[in-house]
């Protein structure tokens, strides 16, 4: 039995005939590109920064490392954990579990 194939992607685009299938690596590359050029922007960004910019954030809005090594398909943590230093997580000030047991 095999399963039939995915029909929606992150980026979808439409052949000829409207059906939908799934873009380039290059085809997302030009959207990106097209998209810095109408915004304005100056700086360089590539689909590479946005997924760094992505990782980044959720690990900044507290989503734990080994999730966002699932969603980024990282096979090895350590590749993963490179986000780690990018990202302004601010620290805490160090306490006891107990400390938090009954907290009002």
């Amino acid at each position: 039995m095999t399963a039939d194939p995915p029909t929606i992607w992150c980026f979808n685009g439409n052949n000829r005939k409207g059906n939908p299938f799934q873009l380039s690596a290059m085809g997302v590359q030009w959207i990106v590109r097209e998209a810095r050029k109408h915004s304005g922007i100056q700086k360089e960004i590539t689909t590479h920064s946005l997924r760094h910019s992505y990782a980044t954030h959720l690990l900044e809005m507290g989503l734990d490392i080994i999730s966002v090594k699932d969603l980024l398909g990282h096979a090895d943590i350590q590749t993963t954990l490179t986000y780690l230093h990018v990202a302004r997580l601010g620290r805490q000030k160090p306490f006891s579990p107990l400390d938090r047991l009954y907290k009002e």
